[in-house]
């Protein structure tokens, strides 16, 4: 893993980068200061794009170059997940939404997304929206 990572990326941040939407900026701006993902939502990201008949090998090396840095889902993410469920259920967080925020708790780093109700919650985790 990098030693340097600031921000760690959610499935919606990256979606939204490959796809130019709106925020993408604040994402490519990430990528070049050293971001991580958690592979949760690398595989949401990829499933998304073969949904969409992408080239899901392709994006993967395309991301891979432009320095994002895959970190495993680990047995401690697996118990942060789970700590987080009862305090991010009332806002409908799905497993892939609790294993970015778990990584960036375990990193100690915030988490950079496009899903709004993320920062109606009291983590202790930095939450910045892309737009």
């Amino acid at each position: 893993m990098k030693t340097e990572l600031s921000v760690v990326l959610d499935a919606s941040a990256v979606l939204a980068y490959l796809q130019r939407e709106t925020g993408f900026e604040k994402v490519s701006a990430a990528l070049a200061e050293g971001a991580a993902i958690s592979s949760v939502n690398l595989a949401e990201v990829l499933s998304k794009a073969a949904a969409k008949g992408k080239d899901a090998h392709a994006i993967a090396s395309r991301l891979q170059a432009l320095g994002l840095e895959v970190v495993a889902f680990s047995e401690e993410d697996a118990h942060g997940v789970a700590k987080l469920y009862p305090l991010t259920r009332s806002k409908g967080l799905s497993l892939g939404d609790r294993a970015c925020l778990a990584l960036g708790s375990r990193l100690h780093l915030g988490v950079l997304t496009a899903d709004r109700s993320w920062t109606l919650l009291d983590l202790g985790i930095r939450i910045d929206l892309l737009r």
